[in-house]
């Protein structure tokens, strides 16, 4: 009798074991695939690409990660008053490596670049007072990026640096199809001001020691932004000079005398806020 129960008992835990093994959730092909598609590393791929305006050819770098799967916000990179340069590509393939699809555009035409402070004066000046001029070449931009098939064209936003950050803030002015726009040490005092047409979520990371940002040009900036009631954060780094960000800074600021320096400290906090920034906004 105590032989056949010890069978039974055998038979029963084997029958409990075989149901608990057969009732454990499959996961299912796309949870697969999202779990082979977490484990790819970032490649980011970037491509040059030329595009026009009615009289004006214009050559741009788009960058983006090729391991990354579906639609994906784009954002738009503004040069400094140098032109489109290596460090304008570099910010748009560290944008691409957190999951934008970024393109660094051309506001001067033909991929010109500055040699010397006085052409960059020049260059700059020329787009930033002629604001149709500004425009047309930022729509172009704006539209090469929007057809890309890794972008979502209603997730759209913009960075500058120095006379970049002054166009990304103009054109968020001018009621730009934007999301957020981000200016880094960038001058305030624009061609069109905060009015009721500025749609988008706005940061400034400026240098408190910026002598190219004058304290008058800020409380005015403030001033027209509370007004329409923008939604904007203001963030003046204590110390840090004009073009903090860039690690080119010291040496061109020594090459032509003039008050530019790299600033370590305040060139990762300002990162960190435009990745706050996008990530909120797009809820990446």
């Amino acid at each position: 009798m105590f032989k056949y129960l010890k069978i039974f008992v055998l038979i029963l835990l084997g029958s409990i074991t075989f149901i608990g093994c057969k009732s454990e959730p499959k996961k299912n092909d796309s949870e697969n695939k999202e779990a082979m598609e977490e484990t790819l590393q970032v490649n980011v791929i970037g491509n040059e690409v030329s595009y026009a305006t009615e009289d004006t050819q214009m050559k741009g770098y788009i960058s983006y990660d090729e391991n990354k799967k579906g639609k994906r916000p784009g954002v738009i990179v503004v040069h400094e008053w140098w032109g489109h340069n290596d460090y304008t590509r570099e910010r748009a393939d560290m944008l691409a490596e957190l999951g934008y699809v970024a393109l660094a555009i051309d506001m001067y035409g033909d991929g010109k670049q500055a040699q010397h402070p006085e052409d960059a004066g020049k260059f700059s000046g020329m787009v930033m007072q002629n604001i149709d001029i500004a425009k047309a070449r930022f729509d172009a931009a704006m539209t090469v990026l929007k057809a890309d098939p890794h972008v979502n064209a209603d997730e759209i936003a913009a960075i500058g640096y120095c006379f970049g950050g002054s166009v990304v803030l103009t054109m968020a002015n001018l009621g730009k199809d934007l999301n957020a726009v981000a200016a880094f040490h960038s001058g305030v005092q624009l061609p069109v001001m905060p009015n009721e047409d500025l749609k988008a979520k706005i940061l400034v990371c400026n240098g408190a020691a910026d002598p190219f940002v004058s304290p008058e040009s800020v409380t005015a900036y403030k001033a027209a932004m509370d007004s329409v009631n923008a939604d904007y954060k203001y963030i003046a780094y204590p110390d840090a000079q004009h073009a903090f960000t860039s690690k080119e800074a010291d040496s061109l600021g020594k090459k032509f005398n003039l008050p530019l320096a790299y600033q370590k400290e305040a060139d990762e906090k300002s990162w960190a806020e435009l990745k706050s920034l996008l990530s909120d906004t797009f809820k990446q």
